[in-house]
């Protein structure tokens, strides 16, 4: 089990995160002021976005050496959220694996302490505070989780399993478009060859072409017919 959504101390006196330089971690974008949800709970106070190669990291301004980080390899699914139905603010909404649980037990872990048990969030969202950035962060994004390619992406390919691309979903856009991320965990299972929804593809061209066959012996006996023999 991928250890998904943990929390991260590794910060230099600077207020920066100390990142992994001998797996060749680099900084690639940083937004002040961003507020972080984790699955049903209420906002935290705003902090500072860290996204790398590897990973995304969020420190929080207000208490100082607290912070949060998951793997791109944890996320299985990212997109601009800008259904305010669906969320009361515009949002990057991200899908994270955790161990067997719900967001909700999650937040129940210790109410009285208000501990959150961060293996168990699946969802986190993260709020701008320029939400005309959300496009460019998503495309950040999506360029970390290319850097980051499931191992496990051959194995789903031979099982017949891919992911959904240039799929529409009210709610999720991209560049004003609805979108759905590359990345996402919405699997579709890949018809085999020869087969169409439960159809099978090679019993239809068999039958067409027995179909053409019977019209060419029929125009053939219409011929014959017509030239007398």
């Amino acid at each position: 089990m991928a250890p998904g959504l943990q929390l991260f101390t590794n910060i230099a006196d600077d207020g920066t995160p100390r990142l992994d330089a001998a797996s060749g971690e680099e900084l690639v974008r940083v937004d002040r002021a961003v507020t972080v949800a984790l699955g049903p709970r209420s906002p935290e106070s705003p902090g500072t976005l860290f996204v790398t190669t590897r990973r995304v990291i969020w420190l929080s301004e207000a208490e100082k050496g607290k912070g949060y980080a998951v793997d791109f390899l944890d996320i299985t699914l990212h997109a601009v959220s800008r259904d305010l139905e669906a969320y009361p603010s515009p949002c990057i909404y991200t899908q994270i694996e955790a161990a067997v649980g719900t967001d909700e037990e999650a937040g129940e872990s210790n109410p009285e302490a208000n501990e959150l048990e961060l293996s168990r969030v699946s969802e986190m969202r993260l709020i701008l505070a320029d939400p005309g950035q959300l496009d460019a962060l998503f495309d950040v994004f999506c360029h970390c989780a290319e850097l980051n390619p499931d191992p496990n992406a051959e194995h789903n390919e031979e099982n017949g399993w891919f992911h959904g691309e240039d799929i529409s979903d009210g709610g999720w856009v991209h560049d004003d478009e609805d979108m759905v991320d590359e990345n996402g965990p919405q699997f579709f299972s890949a018809n085999p060859i020869g087969q169409n929804g439960g159809h099978d593809l090679s019993r239809s061209v068999i039958e067409l072409q027995i179909n053409d066959q019977r019209f060419e012996d029929a125009e053939e006996e219409q011929e014959s017919h017509e030239n007398g023999h």
